[in-house]
């Protein structure tokens, strides 16, 4: 992949798709600001890891529903670098639950940690990137934001919202020469789906054309791609890393 910025922040980084996200991009050339809220042995471990392999890394803990954090975050990082090239917004947490049964909280809560927590990002990735007149945005969504599913109403709004945010925020940043495009994984191994039953997961395999599941190798392929100059005319698009499942 070819890149004319030299940094990327990746929220939620210590684990899973996002630990994945950095280890990739970190391959491709960029140094890789690691977020994590907690667990600082996993954040370190990961940095330890890149760097071991030749990358470059960098620890940085604040909360991404913390607006004044994540601002302080952001700073912290220019004020390091000189510029924060690249944003990948994949902090996010589930609280499943039926309709019926949510309570107006347990709603919110997943608003707030999913979408307006993006929304926080963008929004200062823009004013920091419109400076140079360059950056791209990366935010990770879900299939369930474009199908919907049983029991995650409060997740499936989070995730559309960030869908349609990502629109809106590409005709913002289009003339300052700032991207933002959404990923929608499907269903991604990960520690999350290491504890269903074979059952289950086989279950789910048969409603996915390609016939498996997907890895977390793929996502973060598939968010180099559109964070790279090789996806230079590309913004406000929905890229789906899901094997078929939804098209």
């Amino acid at each position: 992949m070819k890149f004319s910025g030299k940094n990327v922040l990746v929220t939620g980084a210590s684990r899973g798709i996002g630990a994945d996200i950095a280890r990739v991009l970190a391959k491709m050339g960029l140094k890789v600001w690691i977020n994590y809220r907690s667990k600082p042995e996993l954040a370190d471990a990961l940095k330890d890891e890149i760097v071991a392999n030749g990358g470059a890394a960098a620890v940085i803990k604040f909360d991404v529903t913390d607006e004044d954090e994540f601002i302080k975050g952001i700073n912290l990082i220019v004020d390091s670098d000189g510029e924060l090239s690249y944003l990948v917004n994949n902090a996010g947490i589930t609280n499943d639950k039926l309709a019926l049964r949510m309570k107006t909280d347990e709603f919110t809560s997943v608003i707030d940690a999913n979408l307006t927590s993006a929304f926080i990002g963008s929004r200062e990735a823009l004013k920091v990137m419109s400076k140079k007149r360059f950056g791209a945005v990366v935010n990770i969504a879900s299939i369930v934001g474009e199908m919907g599913n049983a029991g995650q109403v409060n997740y499936s709004a989070s995730k559309g919202g960030m869908i349609a945010m990502t629109k809106s925020f590409a005709k913002e940043g289009a003339s300052r020469n700032v991207r933002f495009n959404a990923i929608t994984p499907g269903f991604i191994q990960t520690e999350m789906t290491e504890v269903l039953s074979d059952e289950i997961k086989q279950a789910y395999t048969k409603s996915i054309p390609l016939n498996r599941l997907g890895s977390a190798d793929e996502v973060a392929n598939a968010v180099a791609f559109l964070l790279s100059d090789y996806s230079s005319y590309i913004t406000g698009d929905i890229l789906k890393v899901n094997g078929g499942m939804y098209m």
